[in-house]
């Protein structure tokens, strides 16, 4: 399995916060992949999952997204990262499929209404934009 160089998909969760410090060149490119990084050891950390159980899952994702063509340079890690804890948090009964794309449609239009270096702040009114 590829992984981001100088990376691997492992079963101990202290690896993966270990990960995030180890003094290299930063970690994460954008900011969303440190929060998806965060929130899926956070969720460990509170029981939603096991560890075994998050391996497991990137490692699927990881595996259909190559499958579909990915060329697995790295680049697209963290976004194997989010779609495998979006499928974890949906099947462990979390949060549904349906209240993560509401949340992802109402992030997108926030988004697309916030100008330029400007914080996005999510509104009551994103979630009924179409």
């Amino acid at each position: 399995m590829g992984t981001v160089p100088g990376t691997c998909v492992s079963a101990d969760p202290s690896a993966a916060a270990a990960f995030a410090d180890r003094g290299e060149a930063p970690a994460f490119r954008e900011p969303w992949e440190a929060h998806a990084f965060a929130i899926a050891v956070t969720l460990h950390q509170r029981g939603a999952f096991t560890w075994p159980e998050w391996t497991a899952a990137l490692a699927a994702e990881i595996a259909a997204a190559q499958h579909r063509g990915d060329a697995d340079l790295g680049d697209t890690y963290y976004r194997h990262w989010l779609r495998a804890l979006e499928s974890l948090v949906a099947r462990k009964g979390i949060s549904s499929g349906a209240e993560l794309a509401r949340y992802r449609d109402a992030w997108d239009h926030a988004a697309g209404r916030t100008p330029h270096g400007r914080p996005i702040e999510l509104r009551s009114s994103d979630f009924s934009a179409r």
